[in-house]
């Protein structure tokens, strides 16, 4: 099985992912601070960041949807996801 590292620890599969965004960008959109929000308050979101997030990861497992926030740039995530690292358990 094949995961991605988001930071503190967290780590989520890769065939869940299903997009990665820039938070310094996305933000300025009213439509995804309404949309982060709203999973804010659905308890939809988990804090993978140990200082200010740069950006979120956006997934979907059984169904359910959960938005991670990350303090690593999306372009290490998106680089980190493209090198599809093996992780064992």
């Amino acid at each position: 099985m094949k995961y991605l590292h988001l930071g503190k620890g967290t780590l989520v599969r890769d065939d869940e992912v299903l997009g990665i965004f820039d938070l310094d960008i996305t933000s300025q959109s009213h439509l995804t601070r309404k949309f982060l929000s709203m999973a804010d308050k659905a308890g939809k979101v988990v804090n993978a960041a140990e200082d200010i997030p740069k950006s979120f990861v956006l997934c979907e497992a059984k169904g359910r949807t959960r938005v991670y926030l990350s303090q690593m740039a999306s372009a290490t995530l998106l680089k980190r996801a493209e090198e599809r690292t093996q992780v064992t358990e």
